[in-house]
């Protein structure tokens, strides 16, 4: 009898923890998104949507040198955005008579359906797409960049050099702090989780959080270099734009995609003819030094690399934008 009354007791208490933790969990679950600091509300107003396919994908473009034919687009990397080159913004313009990015689907203020079948070729598409909208697919262009946009490249790359007509024309092409080889990539743990589609991931998603996602991301910034709350907000403010964190299992998937697709697009790489550039930040914990490094020079002879400050990591452009600015523009004027 005493134990029958201890059991009933303990079901009760459990029935109450539940019915308190329901709505606690549910109010949880619909934490709006953080405002937009000015900055970021700034970048948004500054910029333009296009429509790919019944989607929305936002885009920066700006006018810089007058006179010069040369065209800079600009890939960004996961999880982030286009914002991501804020800081490097104006001295491209100095350079450029253009300057364009876009928020890839699934990131930032462009569109995140789910649920998605989301791929670097789709991606590659968009970037396409975005350039005949603005009347430049007949340009030869210059592509710059970063972690996950090296792999759009890539794919851009390898449709450039199979001469297909609608194809962008890639005049140079210079890579950053990206896992274009995949037995040289180093995952975080929760990426690891999410890239595999499991159980878990719908429930990681939704249970994801500004410290959950701030603890994740500072450890792949120099320890110098890591950015402040306010920056950190900024990214968050991106990933949460229309409920971005419930697709990020779905952008993983690129993981897997680039060692399926590794013969197609290190093969793109390794085939070059025009020229490429590597900035890369030797601190990184996801591509790391030398094992990155070396495997780099060993495919790609041919290439030029910079190599940044001891203690610059994996988000070069914002860890070290002048250096980051320097070595790009020492590669652009060196043909």
């Amino acid at each position: 009898m005493v134990r029958r009354d201890r059991l009933r007791r303990m079901r009760e208490w459990w029935v109450q923890v539940g019915l308190l933790a329901m709505p606690l969990l549910a109010a949880y679950l619909h934490i709006p998104p953080p405002q937009l600091s000015p900055a970021l509300h700034s970048w948004k107003s500054s910029g333009k949507f296009f429509t790919y396919k019944g989607l929305r994908i936002f885009y920066q473009d700006s006018v810089g040198v007058v006179g010069s034919p040369e065209i800079v687009v600009l890939l960004h990397g996961f999880p982030t955005s286009s914002y991501d080159w804020y800081k490097i913004w104006e001295g491209l313009t100095l350079r450029f008579h253009r300057v364009i990015a876009l928020d890839f689907l699934g990131f930032g203020f462009s569109d995140k359906p789910r649920p998605h079948h989301y791929s670097i070729f789709e991606q590659a598409s968009i970037v396409e797409a975005l350039l005949r909208h603005l009347g430049l697919q007949n340009r030869r262009i210059n592509l710059l960049s970063h972690d996950y946009g090296d792999i759009v490249a890539q794919e851009l790359l390898y449709r450039y050099k199979q001469n297909r007509s609608g194809r962008l024309t890639i005049k140079s092409l210079c890579l950053s702090n990206g896992g274009i080889f995949p037995e040289t990539h180093r995952p975080l743990l929760l990426q690891k989780l999410l890239k595999d589609g499991g159980v878990l991931s719908p429930i990681l998603t939704r249970l994801m959080n500004f410290f959950v996602f701030s603890r994740g991301l500072t450890p792949v910034f120099g320890p110098y270099t890591r950015p402040s709350e306010s920056e950190l907000w900024d990214m968050w403010a991106g990933i949460r734009n229309n409920d971005g964190n419930l697709v990020i299992d779905s952008l993983l998937q690129y993981i897997n995609q680039r060692k399926k697709f590794r013969r197609r697009w290190v093969g793109a790489l390794a085939s070059v003819t025009i020229p490429i550039h590597f900035i890369y930040g030797p601190l990184d914990p996801i591509n790391p030094y030398p094992e990155f490094l070396e495997l780099y020079r060993k495919t790609l002879p041919r290439s030029t690399v910079s190599i940044l400050d001891d203690h610059i990591s994996h988000y070069p452009q914002l860890e070290d934008p002048m250096g980051f600015l320097n070595a790009y523009m020492g590669f652009i004027n060196s043909f």
